[in-house]
Protein backbone atom coordinates (compact mmCIF):
# COMPACT_ATOMS: atom_id res chain seq x y z
CA UNK A 1 0.00 0.00 0.00
CA UNK A 2 1.40 3.23 -1.21
CA UNK A 3 1.32 6.55 1.34
CA UNK A 4 -1.99 8.59 0.23
CA UNK A 5 -1.32 12.57 0.11
CA UNK A 6 -3.78 15.26 -0.58
CA UNK A 7 -1.17 18.07 -1.85
CA UNK A 8 -4.69 20.35 -3.01
CA UNK A 9 -6.73 19.72 -0.51
CA UNK A 10 -8.31 23.23 1.18
CA UNK A 11 -8.82 23.93 4.58
CA UNK A 12 -12.13 23.75 5.07
CA UNK A 13 -12.47 20.27 4.12
CA UNK A 14 -9.37 19.58 6.23
CA UNK A 15 -10.73 20.80 8.86
CA UNK A 16 -14.02 19.67 8.22
CA UNK A 17 -12.29 15.81 7.57
CA UNK A 18 -10.84 16.30 10.95
CA UNK A 19 -13.72 17.01 13.31
CA UNK A 20 -16.16 15.01 11.97
CA UNK A 21 -13.16 11.82 11.29
CA UNK A 22 -12.55 12.22 14.95
CA UNK A 23 -16.17 12.44 16.15
CA UNK A 24 -17.19 8.94 13.82
CA UNK A 25 -13.58 7.16 14.81
CA UNK A 26 -14.95 7.61 18.76
CA UNK A 27 -18.57 6.88 17.92
CA UNK A 28 -16.68 3.77 16.08
CA UNK A 29 -14.38 2.77 19.31
CA UNK A 30 -17.10 3.14 21.66
CA UNK A 31 -19.06 -0.03 22.12
CA UNK A 32 -15.93 -1.85 22.17
CA UNK A 33 -13.92 0.30 24.65
CA UNK A 34 -11.62 -1.53 27.61
CA UNK A 35 -12.05 -4.62 25.94
CA UNK A 36 -8.82 -6.80 24.52
CA UNK A 37 -8.75 -7.64 20.47
CA UNK A 38 -9.49 -11.38 21.37
CA UNK A 39 -12.75 -10.08 23.47
CA UNK A 40 -13.71 -8.09 20.69
CA UNK A 41 -12.94 -10.85 18.11
CA UNK A 42 -15.11 -13.07 20.25
CA UNK A 43 -18.16 -10.83 21.30
CA UNK A 44 -18.87 -9.91 17.27
CA UNK A 45 -17.39 -13.14 15.28
CA UNK A 46 -14.44 -11.20 13.60
CA UNK A 47 -13.20 -8.04 13.42
CA UNK A 48 -15.29 -5.10 13.97
CA UNK A 49 -15.54 -3.56 10.59
CA UNK A 50 -17.94 -0.35 10.94
CA UNK A 51 -20.76 0.43 13.68
CA UNK A 52 -21.83 -1.57 15.74
CA UNK A 53 -24.13 -2.23 18.81
CA UNK A 54 -23.81 -2.16 22.65
CA UNK A 55 -21.53 -4.64 23.90
CA UNK A 56 -24.25 -5.95 26.16
CA UNK A 57 -26.90 -5.56 23.82
CA UNK A 58 -30.36 -4.14 25.24
CA UNK A 59 -29.09 -5.09 28.46
CA UNK A 60 -27.20 -1.49 28.14
CA UNK A 61 -29.03 0.20 30.85
CA UNK A 62 -27.87 -1.54 33.77
CA UNK A 63 -24.95 -3.83 32.28
CA UNK A 64 -21.95 -2.91 34.07
CA UNK A 65 -19.28 -1.62 33.97
CA UNK A 66 -20.56 0.27 30.83
CA UNK A 67 -24.31 1.49 32.40
CA UNK A 68 -25.76 4.10 32.41
CA UNK A 69 -24.21 4.64 28.76
CA UNK A 70 -25.63 3.55 25.71
CA UNK A 71 -22.23 2.71 24.15
CA UNK A 72 -22.27 1.85 20.56
CA UNK A 73 -25.50 2.20 17.77
CA UNK A 74 -23.31 5.52 16.17
CA UNK A 75 -23.32 7.25 19.26
CA UNK A 76 -20.31 9.74 20.06
CA UNK A 77 -18.78 9.80 23.79
CA UNK A 78 -16.87 12.61 25.91
CA UNK A 79 -14.32 12.65 23.49
CA UNK A 80 -16.59 14.53 20.81
CA UNK A 81 -18.50 16.72 23.41
CA UNK A 82 -15.38 17.98 24.72
CA UNK A 83 -14.03 18.70 20.85
CA UNK A 84 -17.36 20.60 20.29
CA UNK A 85 -16.80 22.46 23.46
CA UNK A 86 -13.72 23.61 22.68
CA UNK A 87 -14.56 24.74 19.39
CA UNK A 88 -17.31 26.58 20.94
CA UNK A 89 -15.08 28.42 22.80
CA UNK A 90 -12.92 29.12 19.90
CA UNK A 91 -15.81 30.59 18.48
CA UNK A 92 -16.51 32.93 21.44
CA UNK A 93 -13.00 34.08 21.92
CA UNK A 94 -11.91 34.02 18.39
CA UNK A 95 -8.20 34.13 18.85
CA UNK A 96 -5.45 31.53 20.03
CA UNK A 97 -6.44 30.08 23.54
CA UNK A 98 -4.34 29.66 26.83
CA UNK A 99 -5.21 28.14 30.14
CA UNK A 100 -7.44 31.15 31.29
CA UNK A 101 -10.00 31.21 28.01
CA UNK A 102 -10.73 27.27 29.65
CA UNK A 103 -10.99 28.74 32.83
CA UNK A 104 -13.53 31.82 31.71
CA UNK A 105 -14.91 29.82 28.48
CA UNK A 106 -14.97 26.04 29.01
CA UNK A 107 -15.40 25.26 32.65
CA UNK A 108 -18.75 27.42 32.71
CA UNK A 109 -19.64 25.50 29.46
CA UNK A 110 -19.53 22.01 30.60
CA UNK A 111 -21.04 23.45 34.25
CA UNK A 112 -24.05 25.47 32.95
CA UNK A 113 -25.02 24.97 29.48
CA UNK A 114 -27.61 21.65 29.00
CA UNK A 115 -26.95 20.07 25.70
CA UNK A 116 -28.12 16.42 24.17
CA UNK A 117 -25.69 13.78 25.47
CA UNK A 118 -25.99 10.80 23.26
CA UNK A 119 -24.92 8.06 25.37
CA UNK A 120 -27.75 9.26 27.79
CA UNK A 121 -30.10 10.04 25.69
CA UNK A 122 -31.09 13.15 27.34
CA UNK A 123 -30.69 16.80 27.80
CA UNK A 124 -27.95 17.17 30.34
CA UNK A 125 -24.70 18.78 31.67
CA UNK A 126 -21.85 17.81 29.67
CA UNK A 127 -20.56 17.93 33.47
CA UNK A 128 -22.82 14.99 34.28
CA UNK A 129 -21.11 12.49 30.83
CA UNK A 130 -17.69 13.52 31.22
CA UNK A 131 -14.77 11.41 32.98
CA UNK A 132 -13.48 11.77 36.18
CA UNK A 133 -10.40 13.46 34.82
CA UNK A 134 -12.57 15.98 32.60
CA UNK A 135 -14.34 17.17 35.90
CA UNK A 136 -11.19 17.84 37.36
CA UNK A 137 -11.38 21.04 35.32
CA UNK A 138 -14.42 22.01 37.38
CA UNK A 139 -13.05 21.03 40.49
CA UNK A 140 -9.96 22.58 40.71
CA UNK A 141 -10.73 25.83 38.14
CA UNK A 142 -14.31 26.43 39.51
CA UNK A 143 -14.55 25.06 43.52
CA UNK A 144 -10.81 25.29 43.90
CA UNK A 145 -10.33 28.25 42.32
CA UNK A 146 -6.68 27.35 41.36
CA UNK A 147 -3.94 29.00 39.13
CA UNK A 148 -5.55 27.88 35.68
CA UNK A 149 -1.74 27.50 34.00
CA UNK A 150 -0.98 24.81 36.95
CA UNK A 151 -4.84 23.37 37.34
CA UNK A 152 -3.79 20.43 35.71
CA UNK A 153 -0.85 19.38 37.75
CA UNK A 154 -2.40 16.32 40.55
CA UNK A 155 -5.09 14.90 38.23
CA UNK A 156 -5.41 12.20 36.82
CA UNK A 157 -2.21 11.43 34.12
CA UNK A 158 -4.06 10.07 31.32
CA UNK A 159 -5.24 11.36 27.14
CA UNK A 160 -8.13 13.57 28.80
CA UNK A 161 -7.20 16.23 27.36
CA UNK A 162 -4.99 15.12 23.96
CA UNK A 163 -8.29 13.69 22.96
CA UNK A 164 -9.77 16.52 22.39
CA UNK A 165 -6.74 19.02 21.29
CA UNK A 166 -7.52 18.65 17.40
CA UNK A 167 -9.04 21.58 16.94
CA UNK A 168 -5.81 23.73 18.53
CA UNK A 169 -3.79 21.69 15.73
CA UNK A 170 -6.12 22.91 13.14
CA UNK A 171 -6.75 26.37 14.51
CA UNK A 172 -2.77 26.34 13.91
CA UNK A 173 -2.50 24.31 10.37
CA UNK A 174 0.77 23.50 8.79
CA UNK A 175 2.47 25.47 11.81
CA UNK A 176 3.02 22.31 14.43
CA UNK A 177 5.18 24.14 16.67
CA UNK A 178 2.91 26.69 17.02
CA UNK A 179 0.35 24.22 17.74
CA UNK A 180 2.49 22.37 20.25
CA UNK A 181 2.73 25.56 22.37
CA UNK A 182 -0.61 26.50 22.54
CA UNK A 183 -1.86 23.22 23.18
CA UNK A 184 0.69 23.00 26.07
CA UNK A 185 -0.73 25.92 27.86
CA UNK A 186 -4.55 24.93 26.97
CA UNK A 187 -3.91 21.40 28.64
CA UNK A 188 -2.28 23.20 31.52
CA UNK A 189 -5.55 23.53 32.83
CA UNK A 190 -6.46 19.85 32.92
CA UNK A 191 -3.31 17.69 32.63
CA UNK A 192 0.40 17.55 33.48
CA UNK A 193 3.25 15.23 32.13
CA UNK A 194 3.01 13.25 29.80
CA UNK A 195 -0.85 14.20 29.62
CA UNK A 196 -0.09 17.27 28.90
CA UNK A 197 2.62 16.53 27.07
CA UNK A 198 0.16 14.21 24.73
CA UNK A 199 -2.21 16.91 24.42
CA UNK A 200 0.85 19.06 22.81
CA UNK A 201 2.11 16.66 20.13
CA UNK A 202 -1.25 15.87 18.81
CA UNK A 203 -2.26 19.13 18.50
CA UNK A 204 1.18 19.43 16.50
CA UNK A 205 0.55 16.33 14.70
CA UNK A 206 -2.91 17.75 13.25
CA UNK A 207 -1.27 21.21 11.82
CA UNK A 208 1.80 18.63 10.34
CA UNK A 209 -1.04 16.96 9.06
CA UNK A 210 -2.60 19.81 7.61
CA UNK A 211 0.60 21.06 5.75
CA UNK A 212 0.18 20.33 1.79
CA UNK A 213 1.73 17.16 0.96
CA UNK A 214 1.98 15.89 4.04
CA UNK A 215 2.33 12.41 4.68
CA UNK A 216 1.94 9.98 7.62
CA UNK A 217 6.01 9.54 7.83
CA UNK A 218 6.00 13.78 7.57
CA UNK A 219 3.35 13.35 10.54
CA UNK A 220 5.62 11.27 12.94
CA UNK A 221 8.87 13.44 12.00
CA UNK A 222 7.10 16.67 12.93
CA UNK A 223 5.80 14.85 16.43
CA UNK A 224 9.54 13.42 16.98
CA UNK A 225 10.91 16.75 16.34
CA UNK A 226 8.91 18.28 19.24
CA UNK A 227 7.81 15.50 21.90
CA UNK A 228 9.85 15.18 24.85
CA UNK A 229 11.06 12.25 27.24
CA UNK A 230 9.06 9.48 27.43
CA UNK A 231 6.27 10.29 24.80
CA UNK A 232 8.94 10.87 22.16
CA UNK A 233 9.96 7.06 22.93
CA UNK A 234 7.00 5.59 22.92
CA UNK A 235 6.29 6.82 19.74
CA UNK A 236 9.86 6.54 17.78
CA UNK A 237 9.72 3.00 19.17
CA UNK A 238 5.65 2.33 17.55
CA UNK A 239 5.93 3.83 14.54
CA UNK A 240 9.01 1.85 13.68
CA UNK A 241 7.15 -1.47 14.59
CA UNK A 242 4.24 -0.01 12.42
CA UNK A 243 6.44 0.58 9.14
CA UNK A 244 6.95 -2.99 9.51
CA UNK A 245 2.86 -3.59 8.90
CA UNK A 246 0.38 -2.80 6.21
CA UNK A 247 -2.46 -4.24 7.68
CA UNK A 248 -3.84 -3.56 11.05
CA UNK A 249 -4.27 -7.33 11.69
CA UNK A 250 -0.86 -8.19 11.79
CA UNK A 251 -0.25 -5.51 14.01
CA UNK A 252 -2.39 -5.61 16.65
CA UNK A 253 -0.32 -7.52 18.92
CA UNK A 254 3.08 -5.90 18.23
CA UNK A 255 1.91 -2.56 18.57
CA UNK A 256 0.81 -3.45 22.06
CA UNK A 257 4.05 -4.87 22.53
CA UNK A 258 5.97 -1.62 21.71
CA UNK A 259 4.16 0.55 23.87
CA UNK A 260 3.55 -1.43 26.81
CA UNK A 261 6.87 0.01 28.45
CA UNK A 262 6.08 3.44 28.67
CA UNK A 263 1.97 1.82 29.37
CA UNK A 264 1.50 2.96 33.57
CA UNK A 265 -1.97 1.40 32.95
CA UNK A 266 -0.69 -2.28 32.69
CA UNK A 267 -2.16 -5.32 30.72
CA UNK A 268 -5.19 -5.42 32.03
CA UNK A 269 -7.40 -2.15 31.21
CA UNK A 270 -10.09 -2.26 33.68
CA UNK A 271 -8.09 -3.40 36.66
CA UNK A 272 -4.98 -0.67 36.61
CA UNK A 273 -1.67 -1.36 38.36
CA UNK A 274 -0.88 0.70 41.19
CA UNK A 275 1.13 2.63 39.49
CA UNK A 276 -1.15 3.78 36.75
CA UNK A 277 -1.51 7.40 35.54
CA UNK A 278 0.92 8.60 37.43
CA UNK A 279 3.66 11.78 36.60
CA UNK A 280 6.52 10.58 35.07
CA UNK A 281 9.09 11.43 32.50
CA UNK A 282 9.55 8.01 31.37
CA UNK A 283 6.03 7.11 30.42
CA UNK A 284 3.65 8.55 27.99
CA UNK A 285 0.01 7.54 27.35
CA UNK A 286 -1.03 4.63 25.14
CA UNK A 287 -3.36 6.25 23.21
CA UNK A 288 -1.44 8.67 20.84
CA UNK A 289 1.48 6.40 19.84
CA UNK A 290 -0.95 3.82 18.79
CA UNK A 291 -2.82 6.00 16.98
CA UNK A 292 0.04 7.33 15.08
CA UNK A 293 1.19 3.80 14.32
CA UNK A 294 -1.95 3.02 12.68
CA UNK A 295 -2.30 5.90 10.44
CA UNK A 296 1.45 4.60 9.31
CA UNK A 297 0.04 1.10 9.18
CA UNK A 298 -3.17 1.99 6.64
CA UNK A 299 -0.60 4.99 4.82
CA UNK A 300 -3.25 7.36 5.93
CA UNK A 301 -6.15 5.65 4.83
CA UNK A 302 -9.19 6.91 7.13
CA UNK A 303 -11.10 3.80 7.26
CA UNK A 304 -8.38 1.48 7.57
CA UNK A 305 -6.39 3.25 10.56
CA UNK A 306 -9.67 4.22 12.41
CA UNK A 307 -10.63 -0.01 12.10
CA UNK A 308 -6.71 -0.54 13.12
CA UNK A 309 -7.83 1.25 16.58
CA UNK A 310 -10.90 0.60 16.97
CA UNK A 311 -10.18 -3.75 17.11
CA UNK A 312 -6.99 -2.33 19.09
CA UNK A 313 -9.49 -2.14 22.06
CA UNK A 314 -8.25 -1.06 25.42
CA UNK A 315 -8.96 3.02 25.37
CA UNK A 316 -10.02 2.42 21.67
CA UNK A 317 -12.71 5.47 21.17
CA UNK A 318 -9.88 8.01 22.03
CA UNK A 319 -7.46 6.06 19.76
CA UNK A 320 -9.83 6.10 17.12
CA UNK A 321 -10.85 9.63 17.49
CA UNK A 322 -7.28 10.88 17.34
CA UNK A 323 -6.29 8.35 14.21
CA UNK A 324 -9.52 10.00 12.81
CA UNK A 325 -8.81 13.50 13.31
CA UNK A 326 -5.37 12.78 11.34
CA UNK A 327 -6.55 10.68 8.54
CA UNK A 328 -8.88 13.40 7.95
CA UNK A 329 -6.05 16.14 8.18
CA UNK A 330 -4.50 14.30 5.99
CA UNK A 331 -6.97 14.63 3.43
CA UNK A 332 -8.36 11.43 3.70
CA UNK A 333 -12.51 10.93 3.21
CA UNK A 334 -14.23 9.88 6.18
CA UNK A 335 -16.78 7.24 4.81
CA UNK A 336 -20.33 9.18 4.39
CA UNK A 337 -22.26 6.46 5.10
CA UNK A 338 -20.83 6.28 8.79
CA UNK A 339 -20.68 10.27 9.27
CA UNK A 340 -24.38 10.15 8.24
CA UNK A 341 -25.19 7.27 10.56
CA UNK A 342 -23.11 8.82 13.54
CA UNK A 343 -24.85 12.30 13.10
CA UNK A 344 -28.23 10.55 12.74
CA UNK A 345 -27.82 8.42 15.71
CA UNK A 346 -26.18 11.05 18.37
CA UNK A 347 -28.38 13.75 17.36
CA UNK A 348 -25.75 16.28 16.41
CA UNK A 349 -24.58 18.30 12.83
CA UNK A 350 -21.05 17.20 12.91
CA UNK A 351 -20.48 19.66 9.81
CA UNK A 352 -21.58 23.00 12.16
CA UNK A 353 -18.54 22.53 14.19
CA UNK A 354 -15.82 22.22 11.03
CA UNK A 355 -17.51 24.65 9.66
CA UNK A 356 -17.42 27.21 12.64
CA UNK A 357 -13.60 26.58 13.30
CA UNK A 358 -13.06 27.41 9.76
CA UNK A 359 -14.20 30.58 9.83
CA UNK A 360 -12.17 30.97 13.19
CA UNK A 361 -9.03 29.47 11.83
CA UNK A 362 -9.37 32.42 8.98
CA UNK A 363 -9.94 34.98 11.37
CA UNK A 364 -6.94 33.80 13.65
CA UNK A 365 -4.38 33.84 10.63
CA UNK A 366 -5.37 37.50 9.77
CA UNK A 367 -4.65 38.36 13.35
CA UNK A 368 -1.48 36.66 13.24
CA UNK A 369 -0.41 38.59 10.26
CA UNK A 370 -1.07 42.03 10.79
CA UNK A 371 0.52 41.22 14.55
CA UNK A 372 3.76 39.76 12.66
CA UNK A 373 3.93 42.77 10.48
CA UNK A 374 3.72 45.12 13.74
CA UNK A 375 6.66 43.16 14.95
CA UNK A 376 8.73 43.65 11.61
CA UNK A 377 7.68 47.38 11.81
CA UNK A 378 9.25 47.40 15.31
CA UNK A 379 12.25 45.26 14.76
CA UNK A 380 13.52 47.43 11.44
CA UNK A 381 13.38 49.97 13.75
CA UNK A 382 15.67 49.26 16.46
CA UNK A 383 17.89 49.03 13.12
CA UNK A 384 16.79 45.01 12.43
CA UNK A 385 16.08 43.94 8.27
CA UNK A 386 13.04 45.86 6.47
CA UNK A 387 10.06 44.19 6.58
CA UNK A 388 8.99 41.34 4.00
CA UNK A 389 5.86 43.03 2.97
Amino acid sequence: MQPKTHQNTPLDERITGALVGAAVGDALGGPVEGYAPEQILERHGGRVHGIVGPWHGDDWRTARPLAPYHKGDGHVTDDTLMTHALVRVYARVRDHLDAYAIADHLVPDLMTEPRWIPELESEALPLQRIFLAEKWLVTRIHYGHADPREAGTGNIVNCGAAMYMAPVGLVNAADPRAAYAEALDVAGAHQSSYGREAAGVLAAAVAAACTPGATPDSVVSACLALAKDGTRAAIERVCEEAVRHTDFESALRPLREAVTPYDTVGPDYRAPSLGARRPSRLHAIEELPVALGMVLVARGDYRHAVLGAVNYGRDCDSIATMAGALAGALGSPVPEDWAKTVAEASRLDLWEPANTLTAVTREIFERDVARRRAHERAFASLGGPECSA
